[in-house]
């Protein structure tokens, strides 16, 4: 099992609407780093769903439902979506600031490339995040 961040503009997909339905196709991702870590996906993966923008806070654990599959709005065949599902809120919020002020998440593409949506996390950094997160 594999752990993962995905980014969303709480304006255009927020945690309350992947707790409306049951699993939701993650679209939209065209940045070739970003659906690098897509494809690497695999079902039963745990996520973490983080509101970007103004929020900057991961608010949400979802799972990965379904493979990587072909997007069907892509013709050039490129791009590809997993499905996720909500498995439970975050007790606390953590905020961008907060995992900034934490040394050993320094390393966290979260930190490094603010424009990547998609990306992974180390087990240690998962289990870490957790804990600020209420999680433990």
């Amino acid at each position: 099992m594999a752990f993962w961040l995905v980014k969303s503009e709480p304006e255009d997909w927020s945690w309350d609407d992947q707790c409306g339905v049951a699993t939701e196709p993650w679209t939209g991702v065209r940045n070739h780093q970003a659906q690098k870590n897509m494809r690497a996906m695999s079902l039963g993966d745990d996520v973490f769903f983080y509101h970007s923008g103004k929020a900057r806070e991961i608010v949400g654990i979802c799972r990965v439902a379904k493979d990587p599959y072909p997007d069907p709005t892509d013709d050039s065949g490129k791009f590809c979506l997993v499905d996720l599902a909500q498995v439970k809120p975050v007790n606390i919020p953590v905020k961008l600031a907060d995992i900034k002020a934490v040394p050993e998440l320094a390393h966290l593409a979260l930190v490094r490339q603010a424009r990547l949506s998609v990306m992974p996390i180390d087990e240690p950094s998962w289990s870490l995040l957790c804990r600020m997160a209420g999680l433990s």
